[in-house]
C-alpha cells in the first residue's frame, strides 16, 4: 500500500527542508512505517515489536524509504576487515526486483566475523543506477550470538540504513565502504 506521500526531495531532510536548493527533485512514493515493520518482522522472523522499535527509530531519523534491498552478506576482520554481500531492490513504483551485489573493506579495532540478514532501507534514490557507487560508513559491531543493529550510509544524496541481524562472534568498531554492483565482485575495491 503506498502511503500517499512523495519521498522527500534529493538534497531535502525528511521535513521537507532543502540541504540544496540547487539539486533537482525526484517524486517517488515511499513505504509507511508499517509496512516495513511488517516487510521487517517477516524477513528476520522477529515479532512485529521488535522490528516496530528499530523500525520507528529509524523512520524518526530518515523518514519514509523509497525501496529496500533484502539479501545476506558475510564479514570477518583482525583490524582490516572484509564484507561481501548480495540481495534483491525493490523500489515503490517498480516492478520486480534488480540484483544487487555488495562488497567493501574496513580497518579499525574490530575482530571476528559474523554472517548477517541485511534489510536495507533506501532513502532519496530517484534512479535505481545511483545504487551502483561506493557509500561510506562507520560501524560499531556486537555480535556474540545474534542481535540486530542498523549504521547509515550516505553517497551523492542517497542514503541507505542497513538492519543487520547476525550471528558469529564479532566485536569493534571500524570505518570503510561498500561499493554496490551489478555482479559480484572478488576484489572489495
Amino acid at each position: 500500500m503506498p502511503s500517499g506521500r512523495a519521498a522527500p526531495e534529493r538534497g531535502q531532510d525528511a521535513g521537507g527542508q532543502s540541504a540544496d536548493a540547487g539539486t533537482p527533485a525526484a517524486e517517488r512514493e515511499t513505504y509507511d512505517s508499517e509496512e516495513i515493520a511488517i516487510a521487517v518482522s517477516d524477513f528476520f522472523g522477529v515479532t512485529a515489536e521488535a522490528a516496530g522499535v528499530l523500525v520507528e527509530r529509524i523512520f524518526a531519523d530518515l523518514g519514509e524509504p523509497v525501496g529496500y534491498i533484502i539479501g545476506e552478506e558475510a564479514s570477518g576482520a583482525m583490524g582490516v576487515g572484509l564484507r561481501y554481500g548480495q540481495g534483491d531492490m525493490v523500489l515503490r513504483g517498480e516492478t520486480g526486483r534488480q540484483r544487487v551485489f555488495w562488497q567493501g573493506p574496513s580497518v579499525g579495532f574490530d575482530a571476528g566475523g559474523n554472517a548477517s540478514r541485511v534489510f536495507t532501507l533506501i532513502y532519496n534514490l530517484d534512479d535505481p543506477d545511483r545504487i551502483y557507487q561506493r557509500f561510506p560508513g562507520v560501524e560499531g559491531t556486537a555480535y556474540f550470538v545474534a542481535g540486530m543493529g542498523v549504521n547509515y550510509q550516505r553517497a551523492d544524496y542517497v542514503t541507505l540504513a542497513p538492519i543487520r541481524s547476525g550471528v558469529g562472534f564479532r566485536a569493534g568498531a571500524n570505518v570503510g565502504y561498500l561499493a554496490y554492483s551489478r555482479q559480484r565482485n572478488i576484489l572489495p575495491f
